[in-house]
């Protein structure tokens, strides 16, 4: 009995004990490494993704899941054996996501806090990550084009972007 007891505790901590890593977006994102996984990712393909940000975060002073999600792709994809280089990620962000795309004045004054949001679109452009939002949100949402964070372009439409960039071969994924 002492010996299952001691089993279960040292199997217990190994799994608790594991901790994340950041290889590409070091500040979010963070995964696990499973080096015992028999599907990976293949280092030799082009990853090019289009991922349409649509969710918009859980409260105002919290990060957004969704952009944290795009964070978790790109290191999982280098942790898994993919080079950084054969990664383009493309992300269409849109309705109640357009909200964090923000500036931190902007952010402050519609709700009190600062942007959590912003180091994250910062390590994103500075990872490759093509950062647009669909200017039909912007205008519906009365959202001032001059008050976002600097890493985010605009764009026509997200449903433009993502046929645009599917017809070019790129997977799409909603977040």
């Amino acid at each position: 009995m002492k010996l299952l007891v001691a089993v279960c505790l040292c199997i217990t901590t190994s799994v608790v004990a594991q901790t994340r890593v950041n290889p590409v977006i070091k500040s979010y994102g963070g995964i696990f490494p499973v080096p015992d996984a028999v599907e990976k990712p293949d280092p030799t393909l082009e990853y090019n993704i289009v991922i349409e940000i649509e969710r918009a975060s859980d409260k105002p002073d919290t990060l957004s899941w969704a952009l944290n999600n795009v964070a978790r792709l790109l290191n999982l994809h280098v942790a898994g054996g993919v080079p950084k280089e054969k990664i383009q990620v493309v992300l269409a962000i849109h309705g109640g996501a357009a909200y964090t795309v923000l500036n931190n004045q902007a952010h402050r004054a519609k709700y009190g806090v600062d942007n959590p949001n912003i180091k994250l679109y910062q390590e994103l452009s500075e990872a490759g990550v093509k950062i647009y939002v669909c200017g039909q949100s912007l205008i519906a949402r009365s959202i001032d084009r001059t008050k976002m964070v600097p890493q985010v372009k605009i764009a026509t439409s997200m449903l433009t972007t993502l046929t645009t960039y599917q017809l070019k071969g790129y997977a799409v994924l909603e977040f």
